[in-house]
């Protein structure tokens, strides 16, 4: 019986590359441009509020929309300040206004109190600043006789306007240490914490509405360079906050 053989004819084509198909780089690449893009998309959408707020106001103003501008951080008020023209303060500015003129008054009607304390306000409160040799003796928490007249003035402005009060201690970075203080976080807070105590005692503050707070030297005004520098940094500070904060 014959037998019937099939020739299949000779495939001459190229084998067949390894690898992925040439297709899958290209859709590869466009795929991590699109993640890239995306990405980038959402580090745009996390934006700074205040610096947005500070962005639409300067559209205002390139549009001419009057717009209320803030007073800077830490800025001391006097009324020469106050009165520019571009600020325009609502009812809670001139609160604010009343009670650092209120302060100043107090301060001025003693001449060792003016010499050692400084006022300035931000936007919300009031920072009364006093030297710490006129409060306590060295290296104690001990108040001195003298010390009433400043916390009792501080006691007549809570009395008389609805602020918030908190107590900082700052020292220097060569505060003498004790065993009772061995280091400044102690003196610091114990000197807040003896003046918060004289003004819940004599003046009959409510507790809650008074904080007390040890910095010890890490909030220095001046480099802790000369004794002049260290007597400016070693201060107790009185800041009436405003009731209407959220955080004081």
């Amino acid at each position: 019986m014959a037998k019937i053989v099939v020739i299949k004819p000779k495939d001459d084509s190229p084998p067949p590359e390894e690898g992925l198909p040439p297709w899958m780089a290209t859709f590869a690449d466009m795929v991590t441009l699109l993640l890239c893009f995306f990405v980038l998309l959402l580090s745009f959408a996390n934006n700074d509020v205040a610096k947005f707020k500070e962005l639409l106001g300067s559209i205002r103003d390139a549009f001419g929309v009057t717009v209320e501008r803030r007073e800077a951080d830490n800025l001391a008020l006097v009324p020469s300040d106050l009165k520019r023209k571009e600020i325009k303060m609502d009812s809670n500015d001139k609160r604010l206004l009343g009670l650092v003129l209120r302060i100043k008054a107090l301060i001025n009607e003693d001449d060792a109190t003016r010499k050692s304390t400084g006022v300035k306000a931000d936007q919300d409160g009031v920072l009364v600043s006093t030297d710490t040799a006129s409060l306590f003796q060295p290296g104690t928490a001990q108040l001195k006789p003298g010390a009433t007249k400043v916390l009792d003035k501080v006691i007549s402005i809570m009395k008389d306007h609805n602020y918030n009060l908190v107590v900082r201690g700052h020292t220097d970075n060569q505060e003498t240490p004790s065993r009772k203080y061995p280091t400044n976080w102690e003196l610091s807070s114990a000197r807040a914490a003896s003046a918060l105590r004289y003004i819940i005692e004599k003046g009959g503050i409510e507790p809650k509405r008074l904080k007390a707070v040890g910095y010890a030297d890490t909030q220095p005004l001046v480099k802790n360079d000369t004794e002049e520098n260290r007597r400016k940094n070693r201060r107790v500070e009185f800041y009436f906050h405003k009731p209407a904060r959220d955080t004081w």
